[in-house]
């Protein structure tokens, strides 16, 4: 019988149009093999950053003595999670510490963060809401085991120490970035999104998605 559980499709499309982050390679798409010219089957080679899309960036991507995409603990990638409605503050925007309480907190072991209500996979905006090494500290006191986030990085687009993603590594903590949130409500989903197995990679692609929790069981 299929799981009757509705699923949300959270990943950004892939294709030409797809934003990346300024001075990475953008998607392209080549056809090798054409069944309409000749060829036994339809065949083609892409090209892109690993950080273009819905992605997780491994440790080595900014520590060079870190694990690459091939080495990370899958577990993290599959479970429980929270969608968690909060908008940036400051000048650049990062999502405020002081927003992450026990009680938005409290029972959650991944949190995804929504900080816009419309999505275009489309269009660059370099102002976009972070995550921070406030906010960062907060996650890895709660035990947080993942965190992410609806735009391109868990820093500030001009960060150069990206202090955010060095927080949430000294804590464990997995990261997603570039998820479409913008059609899911905030609450409890199971969350399956697992990186490419990419010996020495930096970072890789993810189908990410969510799926509604099962239903508790009757009270006895």
């Amino acid at each position: 019988m299929a799981d009757p559980r509705r699923i949300w499709d959270v990943s950004e499309p892939l294709e030409p149009a797809t934003a990346a982050f300024p001075g990475d390679t953008p998607f392209s798409q080549q056809w090798v093999l054409r069944q309409e010219d000749g060829g036994s089957c339809n065949v083609s080679t892409i090209r892109m950053s690993v950080h273009v899309g819905t992605h997780t960036d491994a440790p080595l991507h900014f520590d060079l003595a870190g694990r690459d995409i091939a080495s990370v603990d899958l577990r993290q990638y599959l479970g429980r999670c929270r969608v968690v409605d909060v908008r940036g503050e400051g000048s650049p925007l990062l999502i405020p510490a002081a927003r992450l309480t026990p009680a938005v907190l409290q029972g959650a072991e991944r949190i995804l963060f929504r900080t816009r209500d419309r999505h275009d996979h489309r269009t660059w905006d370099g102002g976009f809401t972070a995550v921070g090494a406030a906010a960062a500290a907060a996650l890895v006191a709660a035990g947080i085991v993942l965190v992410g986030i609806d735009t391109p990085s868990m820093d500030h687009a001009d960060s150069k120490d990206l202090q955010g993603h060095h927080v949430l590594h000294a804590g464990g903590v997995a990261i997603l970035e570039n998820l479409d949130l913008s059609r899911v409500p905030p609450g409890d989903y199971e969350l399956i999104a697992l990186p490419l197995r990419i010996v020495n990679g930096d970072s890789s692609p993810v189908r990410a998605i969510l799926r509604e929790l099962p239903p508790a069981p009757p009270s006895p």
